[in-house]
């Protein structure tokens, strides 16, 4: 049994976005085109399917089709707390900010808990943090 995975509809950056997100996460990216899928509503080279392989990360994503609204949002969050060591969450903090926006610094709180937020250049606003016993 799997958990939830995001399903991302992208305005036709999904190969950029995917192939990112593999490296930055590890793993490899799996894009399917239209072309291969037979489809006619989009360009032949558009991704109509993608997802992320043995990485420790899972997302879906695809290149709208037609008329299709590309993914927005306010208020939503991937939360990726303590799922790695502190060190591979803060190279994963510094990589998703490579042209993107820091929202708050990956740093310690009051609480003692580290976290921060970040909006990559796809416009995906991450959640990063973890624990320190």
């Amino acid at each position: 049994m799997t958990g939830l995975t995001p399903y991302i509809s992208f305005p036709g950056t999904a190969a950029a976005a995917l192939t990112f997100y593999a490296d930055v996460f590890g793993g490899r990216a799996q894009l399917h085109t239209f072309a291969e899928f037979s489809r006619t509503d989009g360009p032949p080279d558009a991704v109509a399917h993608g997802y992320l392989l043995d990485g420790p990360v899972k997302l879906f994503g695809s290149d709208v089709a037609g008329d299709q609204p590309a993914f927005r949002s306010e208020g939503l969050l991937f939360s990726l707390l303590g799922t790695a060591d502190p060190a591979t969450l803060h190279k994963w903090f510094a990589r998703l900010a490579e042209d993107g926006r820091i929202v708050d610094n990956l740093q310690q709180r009051p609480w003692g808990a580290h976290d921060g937020q970040v909006i990559d250049q796809f416009g995906l606003h991450w959640l990063i943090g973890y624990e320190t016993n």
